[in-house]
């Protein structure tokens, strides 16, 4: 029974890797009756994970369909008839190959949000080009900004390009083109590239650059680990903290904690003594643990919190009484984001296998017993 604010809502997702699988897992989570089609024959996803730690896959039940053949397209477009959303992730023209494309799909359903995520987008000079997360966000200015001022640009894994980019703004736009449709009545494309969404994540700091706020001088901002109080810090132990105590009456309780509060220190307006203040505050941070310095400074207005590695963080008891980590079937995993008052998001089960759940998802999709027997006759379907 799926519990959340998308609960009713039925989501098609042509199974793939990043983006796609993202979106499907945070509609998943806020309550979607999401169906993944798999293809029935093992493919080259580049970084392979045991299915029961596919995390990305939870939530939502499989099928293993042969998008190439015609009884395949046809299962497809059965389910498609009675979705409310459709997600695909491949590359521009794919779809449309398969007779799976807008244009197919919503002629069989005009209330359908067609939900679509590219790294490049549907169209430009690079639109059919391979790629990856990495790539997208090189484009965009995004890459550049991250790192120190004397290294190379560091990737921020594929948080910033597939998950924030590409994922979460297809996410938003299938439910921004579902309350349309409330209106409306009429489904239409949501077009997601994760070029598009990193930029937009970027807006900020385009804004400031404008604002002669902000440099292309990497690890020099204020808020890229240039400024001393907006940083990390190696402790005693050789473990890191943060720091990001921007207002200056979190800047002067930073200070205090450290001990520095009476100490004739650069005024941190000058950023000709920022060199001085960040060695200054270094030195400090180096005579403690990073656990001891979390009993001095966590909780306070410091803005303050220790630099916790994936082992730590479940642990942590901030992270413990807001549950924000969760067990599911033995596999500890990040839970549903957002929350909700009234309608709370839940994760619906671990990751199915593909082609887990063929019969019972296809019956539960309205399916007739003759349509299941056709389409098994076809050899569409993966084993099952």
């Amino acid at each position: 029974m799926q519990s959340g604010p998308l609960a009713g809502i039925k989501v098609v997702e042509l199974a793939g890797i990043g983006p796609g699988p993202f979106c499907g897992m945070l509609l998943s989570d806020l309550g979607a009756n999401a169906l993944r089609i798999e293809r029935p024959e093992p493919v080259d996803l580049g970084l392979p994970t045991p299915r029961e730690f596919d995390l990305l896959a939870r939530g939502r039940l499989s099928v293993a369909i042969d998008l190439k053949s015609a009884a395949g397209v046809a299962a497809v477009k059965a389910l498609i008839r009675r979705a409310d959303v459709l997600i695909e992730g491949f590359r521009p023209g794919v779809t449309e190959r398969l007779g799976l494309g807008p244009d197919d799909c919503l002629a069989i359903n005009p209330r359908l949000v067609y939900g679509r995520v590219t790294g490049w987008g549907q169209d430009g000079p690079l639109a059919s080009a391979a790629g990856h997360d990495i790539d997208y966000i090189a484009l965009t200015g995004t890459l550049h900004s991250i790192g120190s001022t004397n290294g190379p640009p560091i990737p921020p894994a594929n948080l910033v390009g597939d998950f924030g980019g590409g994922g979460v703004y297809l996410a938003f736009g299938v439910v921004s083109a579902l309350l349309e449709r409330a209106l409306s009545g009429k489904g239409q494309v949501v077009d997601a590239a994760v070029v598009d969404g990193a930029a937009s994540l970027m807006t900020g700091m385009y804004g400031r650059k404008a604002a002669g706020a902000w440099t292309d001088r990497r690890g020099e901002n204020d808020l890229d680990g240039g400024a001393p109080w907006y940083s990390v810090y190696e402790t005693a132990d050789a473990k890191y903290v943060s720091v990001g105590a921007i207002e200056e009456r979190f800047y002067r309780e930073l200070l205090r904690r450290l001990g520095l509060g009476g100490e004739n220190l650069p005024d941190r307006s000058d950023r000709s003594g920022w060199p001085r203040l960040r060695e200054r505050i270094g030195d400090v941070f180096r005579t403690k643990t990073r656990d001891e310095w979390v009993r001095v400074m966590e909780g306070s207005d410091a803005c303050f919190a220790p630099v916790l590695s994936m082992a730590e963080a479940p642990e942590h008891p901030h992270n413990k009484a807001r549950g924000t980590f969760v067990d599911v079937d033995g596999v500890v995993q990040p839970g549903p984001a957002p929350r909700f008052s009234r309608t709370p998001g839940a994760i619906q089960h671990g990751p199915a296998r593909p082609g887990q759940n063929v019969i019972e998802s296809l019956r539960e999709w309205g399916l007739t017993a003759d349509d299941l027997a056709e389409i098994s006759r076809s050899g569409a379907l993966g084993d099952h």
